[in-house]
């Protein structure tokens, strides 16, 4: 509760995506509408009859690395998004964007890999890890390096794909050789019969740097690696993910052969399939935390002067949410500075909203007003943000 002395209150609102329902800059938007129902947020010289309380609201829409980071970014820190027309994961034509970032940080190009090779574009039925590429991830690299992009960040969350980032090498002239010399097809799969690699011809210069935006710490191999762990998700059975965890081995071994990098144990490598170790093994990426990486981006911490509170959320809160997405990002930044933290989320798996407390959340709500079918909930995500975000206010508001 904010002290009753205070003329006015500021209050954060840093939500992330609300997966299939609402973007992070819609549901930063939902979430001022309802706490304005209660609070005058546009104090003015013309608003002097409103018997509401004053509140300042600054609006900071968030990403994680994964879908709607370029957005994110770019509702943020300004700049233009581009299109590209470039292979999908199992390689019909989609048109992809991706964005590069204004001002000082103009030569910095924000890459989605899911626009490329997501799981999104696909429907259930066409799921196929063995086959499914990255190959429009190195054309969407491609076409910002041409643009004169020298810093590249790609988010590498929400993937189809179990290819170790093979298909991204060699859109990027990268060639994977089996043993009668020949380029291997796209795939996963495929990195069985992986004998050389040649990267003469590599489009990639030294004086581009990359930075892979991940949040999962997984190996490439093993039994918490990208296949075991990940390709379950993507339509692997139990076969599948023994094909794909031995080829991404033969793989990592070829690599630190012939490129001298052992990158099968660092965590993140198994990050979108083994995207991770591709971009660390033929692009020298940097593997960082997503949301740390926005939070630094958009200057987040900058921000939080004089904040009274923070409200920030996403789709749910699970065992998943302190390894690295928003909400566990934002209470630990939070913390450091004695701000309290409410998540809104979709829903809230048992034990996950404890777990957060120590590192800096005070309460997680639900959003959902009753018995809900996920199609419904999806469909009303704005309403029930906005209504949920009142009823934060109007608690807010009680001054005893």
């Amino acid at each position: 509760m904010i002290s009753k002395n205070k003329n006015m209150i500021c209050i954060v609102v840093c939500p992330n995506t609300y997966k299939s329902s609402l973007t992070a800059s819609v549901a930063a938007r939902a979430m001022k509408q309802g706490i304005s129902r209660v609070y005058n947020c546009d104090y003015s010289d013309t608003n002097k009859m409103d018997n509401r309380p004053l509140c300042k609201i600054i609006s900071i829409p968030l990403a994680d690395g994964g879908d709607g980071t370029a957005e994110a970014l770019i509702d943020n820190v300004g700049g233009t998004f581009h299109t590209t027309r470039v292979r999908g994961p199992l390689g019909k034509s989609v048109m992809a964007k991706w964005g590069r970032l204004g001002g000082k940080d103009a030569d910095t190009a924000v890459i989605e890999m899911a626009e490329a090779s997501g799981l999104r574009l696909l429907h259930k039925s066409e799921y196929d890890p063995l086959h499914a590429s990255t190959y429009g991830v190195g054309q969407l690299i491609k076409s910002a390096v041409e643009a004169g992009c020298t810093r590249i960040v790609v988010g590498i969350g929400g993937s189809a794909t179990n290819d170790g980032g093979a298909g991204m090498a060699q859109a990027l002239g990268v060639r994977l050789l089996d043993s009668d010399g020949r380029d291997l097809p796209p795939g996963g799969a495929a990195l069985q019969n992986l004998k050389c690699i040649d990267v003469s011809a590599s489009i990639l210069t030294s004086n581009i740097a990359f930075t892979a935006a991940c949040d999962v710490n997984n190996p490439l191999c093993g039994p918490l690696g990208a296949s075991a762990i990940f390709g379950p998700q993507k339509g692997s059975n139990s076969e599948m993910v023994e094909t794909l965890d031995y080829a991404l081995n033969s793989y990592s071994k070829v690599i630190e052969r012939d490129l001298g990098i052992a990158l099968a144990d660092i965590p993140g490598s198994g990050a979108a399939g083994g995207l991770g170790a591709g971009l660390m093994a033929f692009c020298g990426a940097r593997l960082v935390s997503g949301v740390d990486l926005v939070l630094d981006l958009v200057r987040f911490d900058d921000k939080l002067r004089d904040v009274d509170l923070i409200v920030t959320g996403e789709g749910r809160l699970d065992t998943q949410t302190a390894m690295g997405k928003v909400i566990a990002g934002v209470a630990r930044r939070a913390k450091i500075k004695n701000i309290p933290v409410i998540a809104l989320v979709g829903s809230i798996e048992e034990g996950a909203e404890a777990a957060l407390i120590s590192e800096g959340l005070n309460a997680a709500l639900s959003i959902t007003d009753g018995p809900l079918l996920l199609e419904d909930a999806v469909k009303d995500a704005y309403r029930l943000l906005t209504d949920t975000s009142e009823r934060v206010a109007r608690l807010l508001s009680i001054r005893l």
